[in-house]
């Protein structure tokens, strides 16, 4: 997995074409991040497009290391609020690990992110917050 492979799988990600996203997972991957496990290509679509239904979120990747095995970064999701999101309407999908954030409210969270990498694609991703 190269930078530019990695920037292509972002871009795909920031504009929302979860399909494309989904791409780069091998068959059995499983996303793993905050007490969340995305392990099919619906799962992953039934919960991004929840979540962006709600907020903007970006990634700026700030550091990037890579190698056949592993992609290592260090970036800052910035999430937005397009809408209200409650407490109510996350623990109805079972997400009660998130916070509720307003419309026009914006978090920046400092992230790790891990991914390990089997012929070129993600077979697992986790995640850690960071100061």
């Amino acid at each position: 997995m190269t930078r530019e492979d990695y920037d292509r799988y972002a871009a795909a990600f920031n504009a929302r074409d979860y399909d494309a996203v989904y791409d780069f997972y091998a068959p059995g991957a499983h996303l793993t991040f905050f007490g969340v496990d995305l392990a099919t290509r619906e799962a992953f679509r039934d919960f991004y497009g929840f979540l962006h239904d709600h907020v903007e979120e970006t990634l700026t990747i700030e550091r990037f290391a890579a190698s056949a095995e592993l992609v290592a970064l260090e970036g800052v999701i910035r999430i937005e609020a397009r809408k209200d999101l409650t407490a109510e309407a996350l623990a109805a999908q079972g997400l009660d690990q998130f916070f509720p954030i307003r419309k026009g409210e914006v978090q920046e969270l400092r992230q790790y992110i891990h991914y390990h990498v089997t012929n070129g694609l993600f077979t697992g991703v986790s995640c850690a917050l960071m100061d």
